[in-house]
Parts: C-alpha cells; sequence; structure tokens
C-alpha cells in the first residue's frame, strides 16, 4: 500500500524510528534505526504488514533493501522479525554470497534461523539475490556510553539473546570511541563470526 514515506525523523530508538510526515508521526520499524538521524528530512521506503493483531510499518534507506526484504519473507519460516536481523547484517553482500556459496553455518547465525530454516534461504532464494551495497551517511558521534548502550539495545531488539549481547558489549566497550551505527555493526559482526 505504501510505497515510501518523505519526512522529517522524529525520533530514533533501538527497534525504529519515528517519521514525522506533515503532522503524523508513523512508527517504522528499521533493520539500523541509527542510519537515521533526528532532525534530517528523509526518505524511508517501507513495507506494511498486516496481521489478526498488528499493523506494522518496515523502513529501509534503500529500494534494494526494501526488494531483499520482500523475498526474504517469500521464504517459508522467515517472518518480518527475522527478515529485519538479517538485513541488519554489517555486510549487505553477504546474504547473497551466503545463499549463493550454499553457506548454512552463515545463514544459522541469524535471530530465528535454524539450520533448516537456512537451507529453505538457499532453496527459494539461490540466483534470485542481488544485494546492493547501500550508502551510510556517517552519523554525529554522540558520547560512548549513550551510543554503546543505544547499539546493544538495538542488538536486542533484533532479537540476539541477552547474554550474547553482554558478551559483545564487553568487547565493544574496549573498541576506541565510535557513533551509535558503528557499533551497532560491530556488534552484528562480531554476533555473525
Amino acid at each position: 500500500m505504501y510505497e515510501y514515506l518523505n519526512g522529517t525523523i522524529a525520533s530514533v530508538t533501538p527497534s525504529g524510528i519515528v517519521v514525522d510526515v506533515g503532522g503524523v508521526g508513523y512508527r517504522v520499524l528499521t533493520a539500523n534505526p541509527y542510519h537515521f538521524t533526528v532532525g534530517e528530512t528523509a526518505r524511508v521506503y517501507v513495507q506494511q504488514i498486516i496481521r489478526d493483531t498488528e499493523q506494522s510499518l518496515y523502513g529501509f534507506a534503500t529500494e534494494e533493501d526494501k526488494a531483499t526484504f520482500n523475498q526474504l519473507l517469500t521464504v517459508t519460516g522467515i517472518g518480518p522479525k527475522s527478515a529485519l536481523a538479517i538485513l541488519a547484517n554489517a555486510d549487505p553482500a553477504g546474504l547473497a554470497s551466503a545463499v549463493a556459496a550454499d553457506d548454512v553455518t552463515f545463514l544459522t547465525k541469524f535471530p530465528g534461523v535454524g539450520k533448516k530454516t537456512a537451507q529453505q534461504i538457499i532453496l527459494d532464494l539461490k540466483g534470485k539475490l542481488a544485494v546492493g551495497a547501500a550508502e551510510v551517511a556517517p552519523a554525529a558521534a554522540p558520547s560512548v556510553a549513550p551510543a554503546l548502550a543505544d547499539a546493544l539495545a538495538a542488538l536486542t531488539a533484533l532479537g540476539y539473546a541477552e547474554r550474547d549481547v553482554a558478551k559483545v558489549g564487553k568487547a565493544l566497550a574496549k573498541a576506541p570511541a565510535t557513533t551509535t551505527e558503528a557499533y551497532l555493526s560491530q556488534g552484528l559482526a562480531l554476533l555473525t563470526k
């Protein structure tokens, strides 16, 4: 129903963003909410998912990410939350490479993806994925503690176990001061090793 929203980013939370379009705030769940900055004007590509008990908007920085999300939803056993967790991977081409190489191990590292689901992803999407590397605009560097806390909260919101996120948090705390988005990317890389 919706293709995209043009508006101002009103807020950024670990699970998503709020886009103000003409005075109406749309809550949009995203794979990497820290790609967006509060106050910036942005085009967010959206996919509306309607379930028995809820209606949700899922947002993406690029049309390619939205297309990949929709392709993932065609796989039996993959829901919107699992698709977002896969898209949150630090290497956008990693999914296409894993599918092309029949790399079940890589795919099972994502929350909600077991061996059978990983095999189904490979079977259903082999030769169909072309994941483009999205250009990521650098964000203003917030103070270290809040940036790390936000990144860890985003990892938990993506479905990673709290104990795994805590381990990654210790490793990230030793990293040099950086942005929430950079912490999130580093955390995803560590969780998918």
